[in-house]
């Protein structure tokens, strides 16, 4: 069997360390741990798991950090986490499974990343990472922020899952104050990260400002729209979010409609256009693009938190054309999947009145 090291990088991360080591511990062969400058308690719990356990001085870089932490492992394979991730108990067996199974010919194993959810415990956000990589090909983290590893050699998707679990953030300034540095060192961006530097500024809510370098990153990409297509779309998605922050409907509309001219939809795309039309009070339009966004095929890493939202919007603008029934139904297939949530009770007890 294979042998697998596990790499993080760490800081004040006391709250939450000892959870994502616990979930991992019995299925990794050596933990290693890169202290960036804790001054809590964080590398005191470490302890309690591995004695490999090393100070990298912060230089406001992700990457070399990473890098630094994938060179002192020693095993197959190099899975890698954050302090405030974990394996969730029904996933240890998959995990367990896999590692039975590893043989070197694979280079990559990605697994699905919840990176958010809502009160009641359902996925709002989920990615795949590369997370669990063959050493021997020496992968190197590129970008000192939102860093990467370009994918190499034959991989395999897995279903196993990882969750986020963010308690409290350590530095609310910190990707901010990294792009800065890179601006003020005059770092050629490129554009992965001219997207995830306006992408910062949106998650910021600095909404004008996220405008301008989104429309500058498509005005530069717009053109070889194939070849730039996963950042592009994205892009686009967040500018439309933040035309919708702004109250600027007509932009917000005419950039979703530039994804549909450039692409086959997606759920979330159509999903957006129906949700927009609807808050323009424009229901038979909304109706239209939500079925459409219900009836496509997507390939989407959260598709039924993606459909709960078409069904709830379409029980409400059913309800404003007074066709009861329907919106009762759609509201119905909303609470088959997430049955817990406020928004559809509540609906299901207004809708429920006309019927």
């Amino acid at each position: 069997m294979k042998k697998i090291s596990l790499c993080m990088i760490v800081k004040n991360e006391s709250l939450v360390l000892e959870k994502c080591l616990n979930s991992i511990k019995g299925l990794v062969d050596e933990i290693i741990i890169v202290d960036t400058g804790s001054t809590d308690n964080t590398k005191e719990i470490a302890k309690k798991y591995t004695d490999k356990i090393y100070d990298f001085k912060w230089v406001d870089d992700f990457s070399k950090a990473r890098n630094y932490s994938f060179s002192k492992a020693t095993k197959d394979y190099i899975l890698w986490l954050d302090a405030d991730d974990y394996l969730p108990k029904e996933e240890i067996s998959k995990f367990q499974k896999l590692k039975e199974s590893l043989d070197g010919t694979i280079d990559m194993y990605t697994m699905k990343y919840i990176y958010s959810q809502d009160k009641n415990g359902m996925p709002t956000y989920v990615q795949r990472k590369y997370r669990l990589l063959k050493r021997e090909n020496n992968y190197i983290w590129e970008s000192p922020i939102h860093e990467f590893i370009k994918p190499k050699g034959k991989i395999v998707q897995t279903e196993i899952t990882i969750i986020h679990n963010k308690i409290h953030i350590n530095d609310s300034n910190r990707n901010r104050r990294i792009f800065e540095k890179m601006i003020k060192e005059n770092h050629p961006f490129t554009i992965r990260e001219k997207y995830c530097y306006a992408d910062c500024l949106y998650r910021s809510r600095e909404y004008q400002n996220a405008i301008d370098k989104f429309e500058k990153f498509v005005e530069e990409t717009i053109q070889n729209y194939n070849e730039n297509k996963h950042y592009l779309y994205m892009a686009l998605i967040e500018l439309a979010d933040c035309y919708k922050a702004v109250n600027d409907s007509k932009k917000e509309i005419d950039t979703l409609f530039l994804i549909l001219k450039n692409q086959i939809p997606t759920r979330t795309c159509l999903y957006k256009i129906g949700d927009c039309f609807r808050r323009q009070k424009n229901y038979q339009l909304a109706v239209y693009y939500l079925e459409l966004a219900l009836n496509i095929e997507d390939d989407s890493n959260n598709p039924e938190y993606e459909k709960y939202l078409c069904y709830l919007d379409l029980g409400f603008c059913y309800y404003y054309l007074k066709e009861y029934q329907k919106a009762y139904d759609a509201n119905e297939e909303a609470g088959k999947i997430n049955k817990k949530d406020n928004t559809y009770l509540k609906n299901k007890n207004i809708y429920q009145k006309f019927i």
